[in-house]
């Protein structure tokens, strides 16, 4: 499978990667200016529903379909032409994460670690996957995960000490264990997708909320 990493991928990716200002402003916002975490929160459902609007524009309004396809299309995969696209369930992802960090701020920082973690580390696994994968496991590669487990953990071990007001509101400590632990969560949860009966859901929606609430149990 490798060399099959293509330009549209890169640039897919690179566009999921700015979706990093998702977490950033979903837990620094209510922070350092006078908005509160619920309006915050209200502001991510407006983008999920813009998201999701412009989605079924696209899928049951031909010419907005066409429009959509003519200058975003390359930014697509072949199996989102007739279904939503992962932006939305970025989003998705992103306001269930807006809604846990209501709870607290230690749920709110454990929010932070897993929407970030998710969305950088799964670029890197698609990144590297279609770079250098050769082991298959279903559709996606073994490298692909070892590679987002790595990015994973270099962040968290490394970077997230030195983030403003984060350790201190998680209440946890970015040990080399923990670290450990939040990373695999990321790397397991993307190379298994969760399927109940025929359906599998996208990693996008759940994944986030899912690595947020052990990175809270971690704490």
């Amino acid at each position: 499978m490798a060399g099959k990493l293509t330009k549209e991928e890169v640039n897919r990716k690179l566009l999921h990667i700015i979706a990093v200002v998702l977490p950033i402003g979903i837990y620094f916002i209510p922070l350092f200016t006078s908005q509160s975490r619920t309006r915050v929160t209200l502001f991510a459902f407006t983008l999920f529903t813009l998201s999701f609007l412009i989605d079924i524009f696209r899928l049951k309004i031909g010419f907005f379909g066409k429009l959509f396809t003519r200058y975003l299309g390359s930014m697509m995969r072949e199996t989102e032409s007739k279904q939503l696209t992962g932006a939305t369930y970025v989003m998705a992802g992103s306001l269930i994460c807006s809604v846990l960090s209501l709870y607290d701020e230690s749920l709110a920082a454990s929010a932070f670690i897993g929407l970030t973690l998710f969305i950088l580390g799964d670029a890197v696994a698609a990144l590297v996957g279609k770079a250098m994968g050769r082991v298959k496991i279903g559709d996606k590669t073994l490298e692909g995960a070892l590679g987002c487990f790595s990015f994973c953990f270099l962040l968290s071990y490394f970077i997230f000490p030195f983030v403003p007001q984060l350790q201190s509101n998680w209440g946890g400590g970015f040990t080399f264990v923990a670290s450990v632990f939040v990373s695999a969560g990321v790397a397991l949860l993307e190379l298994f997708p969760l399927r109940i009966g025929k359906l599998t859901l996208n990693d996008n929606l759940y994944v986030p909320g899912v690595v947020s609430l052990l990175a809270w149990f971690i704490a």
